[in-house]
């Protein structure tokens, strides 16, 4: 049996678009009436989080309309796969969220993007049997892909090693983002099968340790931790609902 991880079959059951009746985006909102924004996430059994405009039932599923940066439509899911809803922090639009620790800007001004990474991000995740868009996802939370990003703590690089960390995986150079990628990436093998392919579990002992996770029988109740566990399975969740969405139709009888 493949240990490839793949996480969005339970979480997003059927992504529907995208017609007429979906929310206006900004462009079509009417004179004088303020775009749409998140208000809550529904968060599901499976440790998944998907943030929402508004929510309707539809028989045995509930249907979340999606945040703007998601695409327009909805997602359904069957109702008794929700745990609970939240409603957002914030009343304004949502932000991206900041990474772990903040990426330095580059001469021009601009942040590092994430392109110039994704071959030895698809290279590791092959390598470890584990989702290049889940690899994606952490990188991006912890580093916001600056492969010089060291952090008040001491962590380092696209994937943050802290330096024991690194030692015990036999890492020299850990800025080198070929090193650091392949290092991090097996580091977050070793942590999903720790925890018998739990990503949850695994999110929150590569931010927390896996000590702290077996302390606590789960996410350890800091609310940085658990930020952090839902910025990435939120922004994971986001990538496969989009690539549903616009992935082609089969043709008739296949």
């Amino acid at each position: 049996m493949s240990r490839f991880l793949n996480l969005s079959a339970p979480a997003i059951l059927l992504a529907s678009a995208f017609g007429a009746d979906g929310p206006l985006s900004e462009a079509q909102t009417p004179a004088g009436r303020a775009p749409e924004v998140c208000q809550a996430a529904a968060v599901l059994r499976n440790g998944f989080t998907l943030q929402y405009l508004r929510r309707e039932v539809a028989g045995p599923a509930t249907r979340l309309w999606l945040c703007g940066d998601a695409g327009a439509g909805y997602a359904e899911i069957f109702s008794e796969q929700i745990d609970r809803f939240e409603e957002s922090r914030s009343a304004g639009p949502l932000a991206p969220a900041a990474p772990a620790s903040v990426p330095e800007a580059s001469a021009s001004g601009a942040l590092p993007v994430a392109d110039p990474f994704q071959n030895l991000i698809a290279s590791a995740a092959s390598r470890y049997q584990i989702d290049p868009d889940f690899v994606t996802s952490v990188v991006k939370a912890e580093s916001g892909f600056n492969s010089t990003a060291v952090s008040p703590k001491g962590a380092q690089g696209l994937m943050q090693l802290m330096p024991e960390t690194a030692a015990k995986l036999g890492v020299e150079n850990v800025l080198d983002p070929a090193t650091n990628l392949g290092a991090g990436t097996k580091y977050l093998r070793q942590l999903l099968d720790q925890f018998d392919g739990d990503s949850v579990k695994a999110l929150a002992a590569y931010n927390a340790g896996p000590q702290r996770v077996e302390q606590y029988g789960g996410v350890p109740p800091y609310r940085g931790t658990r930020d952090y566990v839902t910025r990435i399975i939120d922004d994971y969740n986001r990538k496969k609902l989009q690539q549903q969405t616009h992935s082609p139709a089969a043709p008739p009888g296949q």
